[in-house]
């Protein structure tokens, strides 16, 4: 059996991306290697250099090329206030929000039993150190309205609230400049049970 060719390899790889399956992988690898040269090689050079200076933050865990992210070291943030994240991703989107200047901790996942990620493979001893620093007030966690996100704030916070920390969980419901009868029965359901007085 010969091994898979230069471009079945490429093929391949690229298959590793979410939502890629084989189908677009070779249409990706077609335009890269036909229509996109220069990018191709772009694209290699910036994955390589990414593999090579990237590295977790010690106190955040997000990526960044220090040991401590730019975010982390800025003495104006909050530091009692610690929002946990999945995915650097929602911490980028938070972030644009411009509503929370305190700090974050990304989790780099959520709990998924299925997929073989527990309490072990997210690491929540470092989490657990980071949010029992002594400076830490507040834990907010925002982690998706998913099943297993929903699992991963439940643990979290009972983890938490039983060493004496305040944990909050983001709040959800009818997105801004929503229409109820455009939206789903379950957002609505939410913001009803989760409204405040005016």
């Amino acid at each position: 059996m010969s091994s898979p060719s230069s471009l079945d390899t490429l093929i391949e790889a690229l298959r590793c991306l979410p939502g890629v399956g084989p189908k677009s992988a070779t249409r990706m690898a077609y335009h890269l290697l036909q229509r996109d040269q220069r990018g191709a090689a772009r694209l290699a050079t910036a994955l390589g250099h990414a593999l090579e200076v990237l590295r977790h933050c010690t106190r955040c865990n997000t990526l960044c090329e220090d040991e401590v992210c730019a975010r982390c070291a800025n003495p104006r943030r909050d530091g009692t206030q610690l929002c946990v994240v999945e995915m650097p991703a929602d911490l980028a989107m938070l972030e644009q929000t411009h509503s929370y200047q305190g700090l974050y901790y990304v989790l780099m996942g959520r709990l998924s039993p299925l997929d073989g990620i527990g309490p072990r493979e997210l690491h929540l001893e470092k989490l657990l150190a980071r949010a029992t620093d002594g400076v830490v007030q507040e834990v907010i966690l925002a982690t998706n309205f998913t099943n297993e996100g929903e699992a991963t704030a439940h643990m979290i916070s009972e983890l938490l609230r039983s060493r004496g920390l305040r944990v909050s969980r983001i709040a959800r419901g009818i997105p801004v400049g929503g229409e109820l009868e455009h939206t789903d029965t379950g957002t609505i359901a939410q913001a009803l049970v989760e409204r405040r007085a005016l």
